[in-house]
């Protein structure tokens, strides 16, 4: 058989521009300078501050590699023959999701949330999976967005939900259930980044990092309430833990220790 060329599975790899720059690409500007929507949403008690929105930019970078990687064989491999339209719908949930809580229909945007959650999860376990990195640009463009992707949507939902059902801390102060629903919220992103330190032998350092990320984010800005705000920066120290041990999982692999392609949750997507 042939080698593949750019031109098979033109009109997804088309698509996937077309989103790209449509709808993710909408999201480009305002995330790039959060001095707008990200300071002027709902303030809960679990609110980050606006830096943890940066995120965003690194991941839809990363994402423009990955629309012109798919024009490479071993990119459209995974792109293409893997994710498929998966990502384009993928797109289109998440600008409506930035779009509508932009707007503070925060419980609209909920549901969302755990719309552009749940379709996340299924490209990062397809990507996890059944696809074993075998270039840097496979680490950059395939791996790395996607393990982003998938823990700051973990975060995403929590932020939502309080948005969603809590209380507005501008207007309220922290009663015992609000600091129940922060504590067990917070527990549970720190569990989370735990779970993505021991997904794999290696671990996921680019999931736990985003959680990370976000946590201490939450304790940089809640200072209106000491056992929230202390409460953050205990699991922040927790969550770095687990980067710490992503790291060393990393490094490990990267002097050899590598899984064997055998293995069935490692086998090639594509015969």
């Amino acid at each position: 058989m042939a080698d593949s060329t750019w031109k098979d599975g033109i009109l997804l790899k088309i698509v996937n521009l077309i989103v790209y720059f449509v709808f993710l690409g909408s999201n480009i500007y305002t995330v790039a300078a959060p001095s707008g929507i990200y300071f002027n949403g709902k303030e809960t008690y679990i609110t980050p501050a606006p830096w943890a929105f940066m995120i965003w930019t690194l991941i839809h970078i990363l994402l423009l590699g990955t629309v012109i990687y798919q024009f490479f064989p071993q990119g459209k491999k995974v792109v293409i023959d893997g994710i498929s339209w998966r990502f384009p719908l993928l797109a289109i949930l998440n600008a409506i999701y930035v779009n509508v809580w932009a707007t503070h229909h925060y419980i609209i945007a909920f549901i969302l949330a755990l719309f552009v959650s749940s379709a996340v999860t299924h490209i990062y376990y397809i990507v996890k999976k059944h696809h074993s990195p075998a270039s840097l640009a496979d680490e950059l463009f395939i791996h790395l967005p996607f393990s982003l992707y998938h823990g700051w949507t973990t975060v995403l939902v929590i932020l939502t939900a309080f948005e969603a059902f809590g209380v507005n801390a501008l207007h309220h102060r922290a009663g015992v259930w609000t600091k129940v629903f922060v504590f067990l919220g917070l527990f549970f992103l720190e569990g989370t980044a735990a779970t993505y330190a021991f997904s794999t032998p290696e671990g996921d350092l680019p999931a736990s990092i985003a959680i990370a990320w976000s946590l201490w984010a939450i304790f940089a800005h809640q200072t209106s309430s000491g056992f929230v705000h202390w409460s953050a920066l205990a699991f922040s120290i927790l969550a770095l833990v687990w980067v710490a041990k992503g790291s060393y999982g990393l490094m490990i692999r990267s002097h050899g220790s590598r899984i064997a392609l055998s293995d069935e949750e490692r086998a090639p997507l594509v015969g």
